[in-house]
């Protein structure tokens, strides 16, 4: 059995943020995630890729991003348990919420904090190229530096498509774009961005042919009027999206919405002292950006407080020190 007074579910931006948030409050704080290492999706699937709603910063990658969160929350000295799926949630009005591990670990809290993000993730599959998984396919790039000089085709029109283009622009030997429509879920600056690089888009077409012996070294595509048309391709980056499951949380007795948690304005769930923030939660309004789940998890964690200790107010006053 491990105790704290809060627990906090996931690793990615909102939960490193409340837990350092729930340090700063004072509290003894578990933070707990599935996956191995800490900084969710963006560790995942984008730590080179550059984020551009970071309050006082135009732009950060998201490792550095992560790495000063990270350094942000040791400060208070969080328990940490990587690796470890949460697979039962017990919680009442008066007692504690009890959460079991896949590991069969049980940790006792007198609140929680679910930041799960979208929860497990897999990549959309491209079908033409499914031998060439880890062979010259990819679904994201961990470390651009891995393509330098690679002939890189990037299958995808929404934003991950176009934002690896703009990443790799100064690193790949060349880039082409493959969008299967000729209008774009991206946003169009950045859109019009790439085009001002020179990069290629080929719009209504779709990979139909990948070859090459241990390695892609070659795909073909063909547009709607049959065309058929030869690239030279290293890497092929198949930006098609992921598909989100929320796993276990389903099962606890939370109200969902389309795999969501619903949350009030105290970021509240429908279960006693049971809260939670950032991409996973939905209410009305709700804009999904990590700028905005900083904030869902500073109130979270404040909400909570009373309940942690009933001497705790729900503000904690300003952080920044001096007086008028």
């Amino acid at each position: 059995m491990t105790e704290c007074d809060l627990l906090i579910i996931g690793a990615g931006p909102a939960g490193l943020y409340a837990s350092y948030y729930s340090g700063f409050r004072g509290f003894r704080t578990v933070l707990l995630d599935v996956l191995p290492e800490l900084g969710g999706q963006i560790t995942a699937m984008y730590p080179e890729k550059q984020i551009f709603d970071i309050a006082g910063f135009p732009a950060i990658k998201g490792r550095e991003l992560v790495d000063g969160l990270v350094t942000q929350m040791m400060a208070h000295f969080p328990t940490v348990f990587a690796g470890e799926m949460a697979t039962q949630l017990v919680t009442s009005i008066d007692g504690p919420v009890v959460v079991t591990t896949d590991t069969g670990r049980v940790i006792q809290a007198k609140a929680c904090v679910i930041t799960g993000g979208i929860g497990s993730f897999t990549p959309r599959p491209l079908p033409a190229a499914e031998n060439y998984i880890d062979k010259g396919l990819v679904f994201f790039v961990p470390r651009l530096e891995a393509l330098r000089d690679h002939d890189v085709v990037i299958v995808g029109g929404g934003d991950s498509a176009f934002d690896w283009a703009l990443s790799l622009a100064s690193i790949a030997r060349s880039i082409k774009i493959v969008h299967r429509r000729d209008t774009f879920r991206a946003h169009a600056t950045t859109v019009e961005q790439v085009r001002s690089l020179g990069i290629e888009i080929i719009v209504n077409a779709e990979v139909t042919n990948v070859s090459g012996t241990e390695t892609i070294n070659e795909i073909s595509i063909t547009t709607k009027d049959g065309a058929v048309r030869t690239l030279p391709c290293q890497t092929l980056v198949a930006a098609l999206g992921f598909v989100a499951n929320i796993g276990p949380i389903s099962e606890w007795g939370i109200t969902v919405e389309k795999r969501h948690i619903v949350v009030d304005s105290a970021m509240r769930t429908n279960l006693p002292r049971v809260y939670a923030a950032g991409d996973i939660t939905t209410y009305e309004g709700k804009v999904p950006l990590i700028s905005v789940g900083f904030g869902e998890a500073a109130t979270a964690v404040n909400n909570a407080a009373p309940f942690i200790d009933p001497t705790h107010g729900t503000f904690p006053g300003h952080s920044s020190g001096g007086s008028e």
